[in-house]
């Protein structure tokens, strides 16, 4: 009887070995790289293009996601709410939603895709074609130049990402309410203002840090350990956005518990 269970084990064993060999060098990756974040030299110019990179260019996605999402989620409320003629609590609904929850992760959805992406395949051309060797060689620490500023971009930057779709959320669903279903401009902006606390803000802030490190960390550790040519870097590129997508995903929901759980 054991010899059929033995076939069945295996492959399981490897899988989760496997799983605790890539946790720990990525841990050993993340733990070198934020030793480096907090040590001088700091690249100020590198910093400040990424978070350029990272928060200006993003904007324009971002900002679309933002806006239509207010603009649904009030429509949707709407269309439910109606049913128990509870019209008013819409404002609270779009902006508890916003700032808590669709703010933060869609933003860092729509960044991991666009800048989880474009770190790995930078990093990874950068190693299938030995420019990180040649940084050593110039006796330059590539997590020094490459992986820390981009950290610190990330985690900076995010945040203010973050606010500015929140803004732009509830104010899609501003638009919608006064003129589609037809609510008092006054009395909305006062049951939003009424509804919103510190919390939710701060909350969906400290979630918008937390994917900012996730989506940078990602890009560049699946960058920073790419191989096999130009497959091998479209590879990367692959992990680096579905990892930091299910990362996002999963601290969302523990950054959450630790906010709100009573």
């Amino acid at each position: 009887m054991a010899e059929p269970v033995v076939p069945v084990i295996q492959p399981l064993g490897r899988a989760f070995l496997a799983f605790l060999a890539v946790t720990g060098r990525l841990v050993m990756f993340a733990s070198q790289a934020l030793s480096h974040c907090f040590r001088p030299p700091f690249f100020g110019r590198l910093i400040v293009r990424q978070m350029i990179e990272i928060g200006y260019y993003s904007l324009p996605v971002v900002g679309l996601t933002a806006i239509f999402t207010g603009m649904v989620l009030a429509l949707q409320s709407y269309t439910g709410f109606a049913r128990f003629s509870a019209e008013s609590a819409i404002p609270n609904v779009v902006v508890v939603s916003i700032t808590r929850e669709l703010g933060p992760v869609l933003a860092s959805l729509m960044v991991a895709g666009r800048i989880g992406a474009a770190m790995a395949a930078e990093i990874g051309t950068m190693r299938v074609t030995e420019q990180i060797d040649a940084l050593v060689t110039l006796a330059t620490n590539p997590f020094k130049y490459l992986v820390a500023p981009r950290l610190i971009a990330g985690v900076v930057t995010l945040p203010m990402l973050v606010l500015v779709a929140d803004i732009i959320g509830i104010f899609g669903g501003y638009l919608v309410s006064i003129y589609k279903l037809g609510f008092n401009p006054d009395t909305y902006i006062k049951n939003t203002l009424d509804f919103l606390i510190f919390q939710d803000v701060f909350s969906g802030l400290v979630k918008a840090a937390v994917f900012g490190f996730i989506i940078t960390l990602m890009g560049c550790y699946h960058g920073y350990n790419s191989k096999g040519g130009a497959q091998g870097v479209g590879q990367a590129t692959t992990n680096a956005v579905v990892s930091a997508s299910i990362l996002i995903l999963s601290f969302n929901y523990i950054i959450t518990e630790l906010f709100f759980a009573r």
